[in-house]
């Protein structure tokens, strides 16, 4: 097991200019839980994509077609992509 030297433990130290009561006492406890709780979804597309779909309207209204188009039944769907 390796032991640190003194030069690495103080490396872990807080910079003076750090006040760490100060920061910890002006801190708001929960303040983005409400926005946590909501449940925000973000996802990053690939570039090609973003240029077929430039909004997010565009993109959840593709989604939901391809739920739709998964719930046919089997010769329907073949139909469905054939037209």
């Amino acid at each position: 097991m390796k032991t640190r030297s003194k030069g690495a433990a103080d490396a872990d130290e807080l910079r003076p200019a750090y006040n760490l009561g100060k920061i910890l006492k002006e801190g708001v406890q929960g303040k983005y839980a409400d926005r946590y709780r909501e449940g925000t979804n973000l996802i990053l597309l690939a570039p090609d994509v973003a240029e077929v779909f430039p909004t997010d309207e565009a993109v959840n209204e593709a989604l939901r077609l391809v739920i739709q188009l998964k719930k046919l039944p089997d010769a329907a769907r073949k139909t469905a992509v054939k037209t």
